[in-house]
């Protein structure tokens, strides 16, 4: 089945003083999948900028650039449009691969190796702690298949860590996230990888939106949804497995990919300078996926 969905991610920066000159670069546009198909999108920056640019970046996912130099107090940047989402097809044969055969760095001739060995990699945020190899080792048994493997890591961490927003912060670490043992989709999402990466495997860092169902009775809250992250886990070849460890559960139609990565800092929704005397700042961010 597939759903097409209503996005609109609204990102509002205010200064106390002007801001005269901002530069910022944002991923607010989805993918075309062949699960996911884009319909319709844009990006608005206020004030008007007074340059624009749209490219691919290296992971192949849609960035918008940008520039504004009209004095200004407030900068909006919105991503807003439609996309029809169905359930990613996972190659059975390939998640029942035992897990040891799909390490890119010690096995670099195998088939599609190339595709996720930056991947497997060491990044900023996504450290190979000793502390994250020891966590997942009860999961990745000798010979096991890299489906089942993934499958109960993800589960454990959904039962050993706690959802929490004020436990971390956007650069908390992995050595932080495991002793305060919580966190938020971001961290679950980096341990995930940390988890798997520190054993040979490979993942990208995914970005998107969860659509979500208000409690029975109760009226859907406009702009109350949030950004989301997960994992994709490396099959071989150019088949992946994409799972949320934050919610326990394997992606469906209910996930709007927008961009992938190493970890969040390849794929902010929004990032910048600007040029300013401001002290102060606040930072207001709505999110809103609703089913059309």
């Amino acid at each position: 089945m597939s759903v097409r969905y209503r996005v609109r991610h609204t990102t509002t920066y205010s200064y106390d003083e002007p801001v005269t000159d901002s530069y910022g670069s944002c991923w607010l546009v989805p993918r075309a999948l062949p699960w996911q198909q884009v319909a319709d999108y844009r990006v608005e920056v206020r004030p008007d900028p007074v340059d624009v640019g749209e490219d691919t970046d290296h992971y192949g996912n849609h960035a918008t650039y940008f520039q504004v130099r009209e004095p200004h107090r407030e900068l909006v940047v919105e991503g807003c449009g439609e996309v029809v989402v169905g359930v990613p097809v996972v190659d059975e044969e390939a998640a029942a691969t035992p897990w040891e055969r799909l390490r890119p760095l010690l096995e670099p001739a195998a088939d599609g190796a190339w595709l996720a060995t930056d991947v497997a990699l060491e990044s900023t945020l996504v450290e190979h702690a000793e502390a994250a190899r020891a966590y997942a080792a009860p999961s990745l048994g000798r010979g096991r298949p890299v489906g089942d493997a993934v499958a109960e890591l993800v589960h454990r961490i959904h039962a050993d860590f706690e959802y929490d927003r004020t436990a971390t912060t956007v650069t908390s670490t992995i050595g932080e996230i495991l002793e305060q043992r919580a966190g938020v989709c971001q961290d679950f999402a980096h341990l995930t990888l940390a988890c798997l990466r520190s054993h040979g495997l490979a993942g990208r860092y995914v970005s998107g939106y969860l659509a979500t169902t208000p409690p029975p009775g109760q009226a859907r809250l406009v702009g109350a949804d949030a950004s989301h992250a997960w994992v994709s886990v490396w099959l071989g070849g150019d088949h992946w497995l994409a799972v949320d460890p934050t919610n326990d559960t394997a992606v469906d139609e209910r996930y709007v990919t927008v961009a992938w990565g190493r970890d969040y800092g390849d794929v902010p929704p929004v990032k910048g300078v600007i040029f300013t005397e401001a002290k102060r700042s606040t930072l207001r961010v709505s999110v809103d996926v609703a089913p059309v």
